[in-house]
């Protein structure tokens, strides 16, 4: 039973680990999403603010894979970690 305490223990730790950078990785997201701008107006002097604009968008769609596997990984371990809550309940039984 002391093994299943100990598991349990570290599935919790290893579902807080991969939540907080999820969370970071979501805050971070935010930021450049603020940066990120809806309208940009093309001349000489826009070349720059349009490059700028290509990267953060870039850095965007770069961070949605990360993101999704953290989504699933962090679901997937909160699913263990509910059935072996469960399981060690219905042995007291």
């Amino acid at each position: 039973m002391e093994t299943i305490g100990s598991t349990l223990f570290g599935l919790m730790v290893t579902w807080g680990v991969v939540t907080s950078a999820l969370i970071c990785l979501l805050i971070y997201r935010g930021t450049l999403e603020a940066h990120e701008d809806d309208q940009i107006f093309l001349d000489a002097a826009g070349d720059s603010m349009a490059r700028e604009q290509r990267m953060i968008v870039a850095r965007i769609d770069k961070l949605s894979r990360p993101i999704t596997l953290l989504i699933v990984a962090s679901c997937g371990l909160l699913v263990v970690i509910a059935g072996i809550w469960l399981y060690q309940g219905f042995q007291k039984f």
